[in-house]
């Protein structure tokens, strides 16, 4: 069955065209993978992003990370933005479950580089987190390494979104929220470039959704006679480009990511985590080449206004694509969190 997203309901974000699965897999090499627990007792599970075909401990690429609002538990950023560098898959998950998860990841590094005869000592996991403790029992912390490693092995460039892997139990601006994506394809110098964007989201509130502009939270809130809650959960984005971006940059580019949640009214709750990551497919290096230099393709910051648009873009579409892709879900303790999509339209 067809998964409803933004475009489907007739709203579009932005000027630049998309790519042709207008997600973050639209970058060359990029791959997403979902395990997911759905029982009665469990709604949560595992997201595995695969940020090139090759082994990324010995493709090393360009990474920056930026902290929003920290209330958060990821593992790997302070060496990501030491070093500048990504070094393994990307992993997303529910807060109680980041240990374990780090733990798939590792063993997963470790028996790939053994594949390649290499003897791996130190590796830099990064797992991402939000917290999905309202629709599942989330001390039980039931996402295994076995989980992970199904994640990864089942990775490609076509993905589910919505309520699947880490995003099943989350909720957005008080609605069910999940994992989005959304892509942007640019020119430049005469070349063709992708940007793209995965999100998972568990933050906002529903009286400050706004969508293409209007208010639509408070009529929301009429039709399901609710009242709206605390701006409560975080958000991690994701964002993977080809654009040969160095670190400094991709921390310039991902702090914009920050303008699509403002344009959908999220003003950044103190009990939310926002945490954003950003690579570069362009310009991956060996460390087994043990030369003093390196050569690589610079990109101009004068020209950086161009991925800066991008990026806003797809953070607002990645974000409405998990909301509208998700079902209406019943957790654990008997809470029912509705699906956008089933009560659109609004105004």
């Amino acid at each position: 069955m067809k998964q409803i997203l933004a475009r489907d309901m007739g709203i579009t974000v932005g000027e630049f065209p998309t790519g042709p699965r207008n997600a973050i897999t639209d970058v060359d090499g990029v791959a997403v993978g979902h395990v997911t627990l759905d029982t009665p007792e469990f709604k949560t599970g595992v997201t595995a992003l695969l940020p090139c075909g090759e082994n990324p401990f010995f493709h090393k690429l360009p990474a920056a990370s930026f902290v929003l609002n920290g209330f958060g538990k990821t593992q790997g950023l302070v060496q990501v933005d030491e070093l500048g560098t990504l070094e393994t898959p990307i992993a997303l998950t529910g807060t109680l479950n980041v240990g374990m998860v780090h733990h798939g990841l590792v063993s997963y590094m470790v028996e790939r580089c053994a594949r390649e005869g290499f003897d791996l000592r130190s590796v830099n996991p990064v797992v991402c987190e939000c917290n999905d403790g309202t629709l599942s029992h989330i001390a039980a912390r039931p996402v295994t390494e076995a989980h992970v490693l199904q994640a990864i092995a089942q990775a490609g460039a076509d993905f589910a979104q919505g309520d699947v892997g880490a995003g099943k139990g989350m909720i957005c601006h008080g609605l069910k929220g999940g994992i989005g994506s959304a892509s942007r394809l640019m020119e430049l110098g005469g070349g063709a470039y992708t940007l793209g964007v995965l999100a998972l989201t568990n933050h906002g509130r529903t009286a400050d959704l706004t969508i293409q502009g209007r208010l639509v939270g408070p009529a929301l809130l009429e039709r399901m006679a609710e009242e709206s809650g605390p701006d409560l959960g975080s958000c991690i984005l994701i964002l993977a480009t080809d654009l040969p971006l160095d670190a400094r940059q991709l921390g310039r580019v991902i702090r914009r990511l920050s303008v699509g949640l403002a344009r959908l009214g999220s003003f950044i709750g103190q009990g939310s985590g926002e945490v954003f990551l950003g690579f570069s497919t362009a310009n991956p290096f060996d460390p087994r080449d043990k030369s003093p230099l390196r050569s690589g393709i610079l990109f101009s910051d004068d020209a950086l206004d161009l991925p800066f648009r991008a990026a806003a873009e797809c953070a607002e579409e990645a974000v409405l694509n998990s909301m509208f892709a998700a079902h209406t879900v019943t957790g654990w303790q008997g809470k029912t969190v509705r699906s956008l999509s089933a009560l659109w339209p609004v105004l």
